[in-house]
């Protein structure tokens, strides 16, 4: 009998039972693949922090630092998040406030920022403009207007015609030549809306006019 083919199992009564069982998987020699050693499994030189999940590299202490302070700092309910985000505003408007008294473009609305805006407020602000003075001769013209006399009366809309053509003339050729000057000078940056920012800004007295002015009258940009 071919003990590598066949096996022997007792039975009760001393009686034993041979049936044919493959035990050549016993005696068999291991495969290539098992034989062969396993390959070392590459470990990551960067340490893993303890508390990140597996698979993910370690964030720097930076990184980590400032998770750890968005975490500590963030709202607990939506009332405290409406709160912050008042305050925030708040903030906000009082660094545009002190920007446009100081000038400093970190914090200036978005209108006023760029070195194209800069230079508009600077040309304005460098030269008299009729349009400037405009709120002021209103108030007289309107005055003399209200007088019961028709003389006055006359001369006081002939100073309103004449007014108004003065500031279209000067507007106009403000115009024109901040055209040219930011053709000259920005040939390359986006000027879209520029010259109308700065005939509105003709229109405002000196002393209220906002971002302040930076230079002096006469002092060219």
């Amino acid at each position: 009998m071919d003990t590598g083919r066949c096996g022997i199992v007792p039975l009760g009564g001393g009686v034993h039972a041979s049936y044919p069982v493959p035990l050549g998987f016993v005696f068999r020699s291991r495969s290539k693949e098992e034989k062969a050693p396993a390959e070392p499994v590459a470990l990551s030189k960067q340490p893993r922090d303890p508390q990140a999940p597996k698979g993910r590299p370690t964030p720097k202490r930076s990184e980590a630092q400032g998770q750890r302070r968005a975490m500590a700092t963030a709202p607990a309910n939506r009332k405290e998040a409406a709160k912050r985000a008042r305050e925030a505003r708040r903030a906000d408007l009082a660094r545009q406030r002190e920007a446009l008294a100081s000038g400093d473009e970190r914090y200036l609305p978005v209108r006023d920022k760029g070195p194209v805006r800069r230079f508009v407020r600077d040309f304005v602000d460098s030269r008299f403009c009729i349009a400037e003075f405009f709120l002021p001769l209103a108030v007289v013209i309107l005055v003399l207007s209200m007088l019961q006399n028709s003389s006055v009366q006359n001369i006081a809309l002939l100073l309103w015609l004449g007014v108004i053509i003065m500031i279209v003339v000067d507007s106009i050729g403000i115009g024109i030549r901040l055209r040219k000057q930011l053709g000259e000078r920005f040939p390359n940056e986006p000027k879209r809306g520029a010259v109308a920012y700065g005939l509105m800004r003709t229109l405002q007295m000196r002393r209220l006019r906002l971002p302040k002015p930076q230079v002096k009258r006469g002092e060219r940009p």
